[in-house]
């Protein structure tokens, strides 16, 4: 109900009573006047507010648009927070010590009161335009990217100059003339969405990775509270961006900025959403405020070239400079995260340390992982700024390979049941699932062709991922599940008949819930072991085909619940980084083979007997060692054959126990020849499994020893040498036993010793690097070429851009293309700005060269 929420006196008599009650802590101010003569009032609150200036501030503005009441009820709430609690919460002491909060709760007042009191959706201010209409768009009014327009009836008119409008002006002086302003959030409605400032370049910023930072740290504390996740969504190209927004203005000034939108509707019902959005978002802004310090002009310097040194199959190096001497009693905070723009708290710190360099160890194969690090004054605490992001997937294990696929054009769009143009919509647009009452019912539809996996693939994990772009439309909260389906085969992927009644094989995982849409934050479905062996089962038929559904009914009063995922392709898709793609790592099944030994030998003190395997101790209590030996020429190429499981089968004759706790090992060496003082002093190689007890040699004559992944390695080596590989078998135990020999079965006979080995065919080693790699400016665009390899296995190049540092793994920036032509072009790259280019060529698996890197100088 409206009158719930307070008018625009309600907030002046609010702050006015605060600061009789609290004069210590908050003063209150007057920053302009409107049109109609309403002061713009802006609060002050910290200790000491009277020394409010030298301390770092966060600045927050509500209700620059007059039908966005959220800016005013959660600034009274915030307020009232932060001075009920002064004496008793130590975050808000803490807060109120360190850092200064200004607070305007309507930047709007009359279009905020006529909002109220007439026309309850009305956005603008209430400036007289020369056409009769009223109203700026005052988020359109600031100077960065400001649109003339004579459209005055226009809902974003952005006024006759910049700061034409006395509300924008007024601000505009404010933050000018305070330059402790370190951080700037504009709240507004609807859409439960972080949008921070940018730059209108498309390129990566320095400090890019802070405003992303800073606002999943927000919704980590929103998440607390309610379990709501808000998106993130920074704008992309080709998409127009916003233009004279107060955010950007306040980046321009060097401040980390943001808008906040929050809920699904302007004027929520007060007690069941707007409360509830006011009550997560408290300790948000708590945190965004205690933050601002750590952005102030003495917190330590940013960490510089923060980087990949080195990464394997389960681990990543990284390492980075600093100006350790300049800066003493520093150290580093590392996070990890698994998914882009996740929270950096203390879930995610996975060390920290005061050297240059630092080690994550025990990683999974084949995946992506997101790296930050910030600087900490050891004495002070106070943090540092964020270096750019580090990116990395680690590399396959030996015997896997992966695919990263995605639709065609005509096998990704959306039907809709109230529609007569679903063709229209494969290709181009946006994925519109959900239900409004302009579709209706509206499915998104992907197929995948699978021609590129083996037809015998086994599959190890499989996931499929698309980008929330817009939920604006998704406007009832905590209404409807979102979910993924894998359905049979239709004639016609574009009949909404034939995508409604298909029969649904199997839905993926957890459906998501509306309020954990989160536009700008890729939404992932991983398959679990039975939906990985249907996605086994349509690999061999060639596709799969796949259905994103929402709610199909709207509640009375309603008129949309819709989702718009990114499609990738068209006028509005944002291209080959946002498309919707499919992911499987897998394996296939290997082949056995069974080698015979080439040479068997008992080696004592007193010589060498061929053909005949014993071990044990001589009647001088000397060491008898059994020799094997095996010739791996039965192998195929061994530059694409990797070992999956090898084994020795061996087995014993009937022994007689000594009574003593004598165990027997095989051990990996290598010889030039079969001599006892030679073997004596041997350089081993590595041990073969667990060692066998005389206790287990009586049970049973039948044993196998099993090689780790290292001596599986050392068998790979042989085999690329050409060489063969020799074993022993000896006792373990010390003491002095005496004629105690046990005899393994000899050369040629039934139960002689095997060597049983599983491999698959996977190349182990990249191809060849890209030549002659240089740049261009070519139709006002950066071009690059290069000479691509001529290896058979040549399948792709693959080039990525990175402003920062020079990319040391594929996925280190921003992927630009990836196939076979030997140019292509840095279409949304800003040919202004230096950065670092990297092109690497990559096989069937893939394995990945080491990158050819060019910096780029205007």
């Amino acid at each position: 109900m409206k009158h719930n929420y307070l008018s625009y006196q309600d907030t002046i008599k609010f702050l006015e009573d605060m600061v009789k009650k609290y004069p210590h802590l908050i003063q209150m101010q007057t920053i302009g006047s409107t049109w109609e003569n309403r002061p713009i009032v802006l609060a002050t609150i910290t200790q000491n507010v009277e020394f409010a200036h030298l301390k770092p501030a966060l600045l927050y503005t509500g209700t620059i648009h007059a039908r966005e009441w959220i800016g005013n009820e959660l600034a009274v709430a915030f307020i009232r927070y932060l001075l009920t609690h002064s004496t008793t919460d130590p975050r808000v002491m803490e807060a109120l010590s360190k850092s200064t909060l200004y607070i305007v709760p309507v930047l709007n007042p009359d279009g905020f009161e006529y909002s109220r009191t007439h026309y309850s959706f009305w956005r603008k201010n209430r400036r007289k335009n020369p056409d009769g209409s009223y109203g700026v768009d005052l988020n359109r009014n600031f100077s960065v990217g400001w649109v003339k327009s004579t459209n005055y009836s226009s809902n974003v008119y952005g006024g006759p100059a910049p700061f034409s409008e006395p509300e924008t002006k007024a601000i505009k002086e404010f933050v000018d003339s305070h330059p402790n302003i370190t951080i700037a959030l504009d709240y507004h409605s609807q859409g439960n969405v972080f949008f921070p400032a940018h730059k209108f370049n498309h390129e990566a910023e320095i400090d890019g990775t802070d405003l992303n930072v800073l606002c999943a740290n927000m919704n980590y504390e929103i998440f607390k509270v309610t379990g709501r996740k808000y998106g993130i969504h920074r704008g992309k190209p080709p998409t127009k961006l916003i233009s004279g927004s107060g955010r950007e203005y306040y980046y321009s000034k060097g401040i980390l900025a943001s808008v906040v939108e929050v809920g699904t509707r302007n004027i929520p019902d007060y007690l069941q959403n707007m409360s509830e959005s006011i009550h997560e978002n408290i300790p948000a802004l708590l945190y965004a405020m205690r933050e601002a310090s750590n952005y102030a002009p003495l917190h330590p310097p940013r960490v510089e070239f923060f980087t990949i040194k080195e990464s394997s199959s389960n681990a990543v190096t990284l390492e980075w400079e600093y100006d350790l001497q300049a800066n003493s009693g520093v150290y580093f905070e590392i996070y990890r995260n698994d998914q882009h723009k996740e929270a950096c708290r203390e879930p995610s710190l996975i060390g920290t340390t005061t050297r240059l360099e630092f080690t994550d160890t025990d990683r999974e194969s084949g995946k992506l992982y997101f790296y930050y690090i910030r600087p900490v004054n050891l004495l002070s605490r106070q943090k540092g700024p964020f270096a750019p992001q580090v990116k990395v997937m680690t590399t396959l294990e030996r015997d896997e390979f992966f695919r990263n696929l995605f639709p065609a054009p005509k096998d990704i769009g959306y039907v809709a049941h109230k529609s007569n143009k679903n063709r229209e919509h494969f290709g181009k647009n946006s994925l519109f699932v959900g239900v409004n009452e302009t579709l209706g019912i509206s499915y998104g539809v992907i197929r995948f062709k699978l021609d590129s996996v083996a037809k015998n693939a086994l599959i190890k994990e499989a996931k499929i991922s698309l980008y929330p772009l817009n939920r604006v439309n998704v406007k009832i909260e905590k209404y409807g599940e979102w979910s993924i389906s894998i359905i049979e085969s239709v004639d016609d992927i574009t009949d909404f008949d034939q995508i409604h009644n298909a029969k649904v094989i199997q839905t993926l995982g957890q459906t998501i819930p509306s309020q954990q849409l989160t536009q700008g934050i890729w939404k992932t479905w991983n398959f679990n072991s039975y939906e990985r062996e249907l996605l086994q089962e349509a690999i061999k038929k060639g596709e799969v085909l796949f259905r994103i559904q929402g709610p199909t009914k709207l509640p009375l009063g309603s008129d949309s619940q819709m989702m718009m995922f990114d499609l990738g392709y068209g006028p509005f898709g944002g291209g080959i980084h946002y498309r919707p793609h499919l992911d499987i790592k897998y394996t296939l099944p290997s082949t056995k083979l069974e080698i015979e030994p080439s040479r068997l030998a008992t080696v004592t003190k007193d010589g060498v007997t061929l053909d005949t395997l014993s071990c044990g101790f001589d009647s001088d209590g000397d060491v008898v060692y059994g020799f094997m030996e095996f010739d791996l020429s039965s192998l195929p190429e061994a530059d694409t054959t990797v070992i999956t499981n090898a084994f020795i089968r061996i087995h014993n004759k009937p022994i007689k126990p000594s009574g003593e706790d004598i165990r027997y090992l095989i051990e990996l060496v290598d010889l030039d020849e079969l001599d006892y003082e030679k073997l004596e002093h041997r350089e081993s190689l590595g041990f073969i499994d667990y060692e066998v007890s005389e206790t287990e040699l009586a049970k049973k004559d039948e044993h196998l020893f099993l090689f780790d992944t290292s001596s599986k390695i050392e068998l790979e080596n042989a085999h690329a040498q050409d060489k063969k590989v020799g074993f022993i078998i000896r006792p373990t135990k010390a003491s002095q036993t005496k004629n105690h020999i046990i005899d393994w079965y000899d050369k040629r006979s039934q139960n002689e010793v095997k060597l049983d080995l599983k491999y698959i065919k996977r190349r182990k080693y990249p191809v060849a690097p890209v030549k002659d790699l240089s740049a261009k400016i070519e139709k006002g665009m950066v071009k690059l070429t290069w000479e691509n390899p001529t290896d058979p296995d040549f399948v792709g190049a693959y080039v990525v851009r990175n402003r920062f540092h020079p990319p040391r793994n594929p996925q280190d920036g921003v992927k630009l293309y990836a196939g076979k032509d030997n140019y292509t072009y840095d279409n949304f790259g800003n040919t202004k700005i230096a950065k670092y280019y990297a092109v690497f060529t990559y096989d069937d698996v893939p394995n990945y060269s080491e990158p050819v890197i060019l910096y780029y100088e205007p």
